[in-house]
């Protein structure tokens, strides 16, 4: 179990050392193409030391034959591999300008789920933040935050509304949640806002790559009392799936395979308990309707 820079620097070393091998380079000639001392490629592959973006593109145009999607995801690795010794790097990413803002690991998560391919989560108490609106974002924020300055809580929820693009991007995000009934009741921010964030969720449940589906009071227990979870995976990098497991002051990184195989499997077995998502959208609109 490790924290999210740490697993994504190992991963992107095992992914450049994997082509630096395909390209029939050694360590040493690799080092020399690109001007560096051997130990420094040997700290990368390893995973003992962070990569600029900029120095990951040297060693691509070095190896070769890297299309521009494995390019483009290895390089957002790079920058989001930067841990809190290292707050420049991945600058140019948009949630880095809210460095004062927000705390590593809510950046760790922000960066993992720009680069996904696809998200599968499981929530108990709250929408995810990728569904929710303006409105209960703020209330969400507010709660979990008392007595936060009103600008903050202003840049909180640009954050959140932000990390939404990526429904919208090309390619989207795929997006696959399973959502307890409880998330639906909880009256945050009061009838009125959440009668609308229950309609949006109706509505971004009609996106292709939205699979909405609701965990009904009347399951009883399933395996998501354990807690919620979000399992990210990435195209074209073998094995980069990663599991988050957010805590009260930090989140913790599990991309072990025999976690991803068993928090995998865990979402199956909630996904056949749920209601199909035709379904789900109509309790939504019912319990909607009744806010």
């Amino acid at each position: 179990m490790q924290h999210g820079p740490a697993v994504r620097r190992r991963k992107l070393g095992e992914e450049l050392r994997a082509l630096r091998d395909r390209s029939g380079l050694t360590s040493g000639e690799a080092a020399r193409i690109v001007g560096w001392h051997q130990s420094k490629i040997s700290r990368i592959e390893t995973g003992r030391s962070g990569v600029k973006p900029e120095d990951v593109r040297l060693l691509l145009d070095a190896y070769g034959g890297v299309g521009d999607q494995q390019r483009a995801l290895l390089e957002a690795l790079s920058a989001s591999a930067a841990g809190p010794a290292d707050p420049g790097r991945g600058g140019r990413e948009w949630w880095h300008d809210y460095r004062g803002l927000l705390p590593q690991e809510y950046r760790d998560f922000i960066s993992l789920e720009a680069g996904a391919r696809a998200a599968r989560t499981v929530e108990l108490s709250v929408v995810p933040g990728l569904l929710q609106t303006a409105a209960y974002a703020r209330a969400v924020t507010r709660a979990a935050l008392g007595g936060l300055p009103e600008p903050k809580v202003d840049a909180l929820v640009d954050v959140r509304l932000a990390r939404q693009a990526v429904l919208w991007s090309d390619p989207p995000l795929e997006l696959s949640a399973v959502l307890d009934e409880a998330v639906l009741r909880r009256q945050i921010g009061g009838p009125g806002v959440m009668a609308e964030q229950l309609r949006h969720l109706v509505d971004v449940a009609r996106l292709p790559h939205v699979q909405l589906q609701v965990l009904p009071f009347s399951v009883g227990g399933h395996l998501g009392l354990t807690g919620p979870f979000v399992i990210f995976s990435f195209p074209n990098i073998a094995d980069l799936d990663v599991v988050v497991l957010d805590h009260l002051t930090s989140s913790l990184y599990l991309e072990r395979k025999e976690d991803l195989e068993a928090y995998s499997a865990a979402f199956r077995t909630i996904q056949a308990h749920a209601l199909p998502p035709q379904d789900s959208s109509e309790l939504i609109s019912e319990i909607a309707d009744g806010a």
